[in-house]
């Protein structure tokens, strides 16, 4: 899969306006494709898959940028596939704790203090899911709320794989994930490997229109996407549910929850609770 490297420039009046202004860089160009970012000094660096880049909307969505005083120029080249996460391969992450010790993400390299209740290993190559960012650590605390013993579940976007390996640790029966990137369906093999639920996941590569091969329901299904794409493909969630499946949803701004809230309750859902970590959220539905 071959991608595009977008060196983002952002000029404003002070240091402290800088972080907001990459935090809102991040989210509206999740909108135009862009799937993980790395932080400069002069801004941000964004990368995105070829295929999916619609440079029409990043425009657009620059335009209207909410910071009036703040200028963002961009370059645009193509990314080396073997080189532009090797420094984050060969430094790998610290231990991530989520809740009161329930869940410890680390990988492999670095490991935690305190053993975890749920210990997870990730390898993460060229895909989004470490649990350092808040959205993934806000759906693991709302995984490590449910009751999942026997259950089956659906991973939208599986990135590492990391919310499926959760869910299975803490008891899921079995789980099939999707994603439309290649190096990201490998690597949640890899992962669903080394944690050793690799029997009980199955990653298929595609986008929602993959969920046509899959038959049956689903007792939960997750989502950590950007807000336009979680919008798009809820409706064909839905088709994989039935009454009383759960739905959790994170990848975007508190700021869009009505939307999403909006979209699920027309599709006959209830929300059951949010939360929110650093202006990110994460939303819990029930199909009715």
């Amino acid at each position: 899969m071959k991608y595009f490297e977008v060196k983002f420039s952002i000029k404003c009046p002070d240091e402290g306006l800088l972080q907001d202004a990459r935090d809102v860089l991040a989210a509206i160009a999740g909108d135009a494709g862009f799937e993980t970012f790395e932080e400069t000094d002069k801004g941000l660096n964004g990368y995105v898959q070829q295929t999916l880049f619609d440079q029409v909307v990043l425009d657009e969505q620059l335009a209207d940028f909410p910071f009036d005083d703040v200028t963002i120029t961009y370059e645009v080249t193509e990314a080396d596939d073997q080189d532009w996460n090797a420094e984050w391969e060969a430094e790998g992450f610290e231990p991530i704790v989520v809740g009161d010790n329930e869940i410890v993400v680390h990988d492999g390299r670095h490991l935690p203090e305190k053993p975890g209740n749920i210990n997870i290993e990730i390898d993460a190559k060229l895909a989004f899911g470490t649990g350092n960012h808040e959205t993934t650590r806000l759906m693991l605390t709302a995984l490590s709320t449910l009751h999942l013993p026997s259950s089956t579940l659906l991973d939208c976007g599986t990135g590492t794989g990391i919310l499926a390996i959760a869910a299975l640790k803490l008891g899921a029966q079995k789980a099939v994930g999707y994603d439309i990137d290649e190096w990201s369906t490998d690597n949640a093999r890899h992962n669903a490997v080394i944690n050793q639920v690799d029997n009980r996941f199955t990653p298929l590569l595609g986008d929602a229109s993959v969920l046509d091969t899959v038959e049956g329901t689903f007792d939960l299904v997750m989502a950590n996407i950007n807000r336009n794409i979680l919008l798009n493909d809820m409706p064909q969630w839905v088709t994989k549910m039935h009454k009383d499946s759960t739905l959790l949803l994170s990848g975007f701004y508190e700021a869009d929850a009505p939307l999403l809230i909006s979209k699920a309750q027309e599709l006959g859902m209830t929300m059951e609770s949010q939360r929110s970590d650093n202006e990110w959220c994460c939303l819990h539905f029930t199909l009715h």
